[in-house]
């Protein structure tokens, strides 16, 4: 099911479910996203410090890389991570920030996947928004 997701490949859906046991370990994927890693992190100290937010590096290093380069394909040819990498870009920011933003939208769809059991719906709209 998750191969579905265009952009990620055998490897990345079997690392994906092994490391976190069938997306058991997680009840929500921002969860999920602060275990591999690519959250951003606000650095700042008091009041008068503030530097660039970042992610945070935290967790599974092997897993970041995969779903990370998992972005490269995702941004062209997932639509909607295409659309969010679009829509950061023209905002000005760095490309390397939109593939982190693609990389987590990667792992939310995923989770979803995982969750739902069904299989990746290009068309898919959500009914909460």
């Amino acid at each position: 099911m998750l191969q579905s997701i265009p952009g990620i490949g055998m490897k990345t859906a079997m690392f994906l479910i092994v490391v976190t046991d069938g997306f058991k370990k997680f009840e929500t994927a921002s969860q999920l996203c602060s275990y591999v890693g690519i959250t951003p992190t606000i650095r700042e100290s008091g009041s008068s410090v503030r530097g660039r937010s970042r992610i945070s590096k935290v967790g599974n290093r092997k897993l970041r890389n995969l779903v990370f380069l998992a972005a490269f394909s995702a941004y062209r040819y997932n639509k909607a991570c295409k659309a969010l990498f679009d829509r950061i870009v023209a905002k000005g920011k760095s490309k390397k920030l939109a593939l982190i933003a693609v990389a987590n939208k990667l792992l939310k769809q995923a989770f979803a996947i995982a969750k739902s059991g069904l299989p990746h719906n290009e068309n898919f709209v959500s009914k909460l928004a």
